[in-house]
């Protein structure tokens, strides 16, 4: 009877054991699974500013461009009113 009780004991502990393990895996699933959640939603951030600041440098390099263009053809106009004005001289 003492042997019986002794396994049943020894079972218990290994099942407790067990249990307790299982748990443990658990949890660490759930913090690695928190752990990703966050990583994920930083570097979405990341990207989303970055993709921000990239759009800003491109629109302004773009005005920048354009009110080039537009003064270069300002002065081109100009150049050609003034020689119109020589040859017709």
């Amino acid at each position: 009877m003492k042997k019986i009780i002794a396994l049943f004991a020894i079972v218990s502990l290994g099942f407790v054991a067990c249990n307790n393990a299982a748990e443990t895996t658990s949890d660490a699933a759930e913090t690695a699974t928190d752990l990703m959640d966050d990583a994920t939603e930083t570097a979405t951030d990341a990207v989303e500013t970055a993709t921000d600041a990239a759009t800003e440098v491109i629109d302004s390099a773009a005005s920048a461009a354009g009110d080039v263009i537009e003064d270069a053809t300002d002065k081109v106009e100009e150049t050609i009113d003034a020689v119109k004005e020589e040859v017709s001289h």
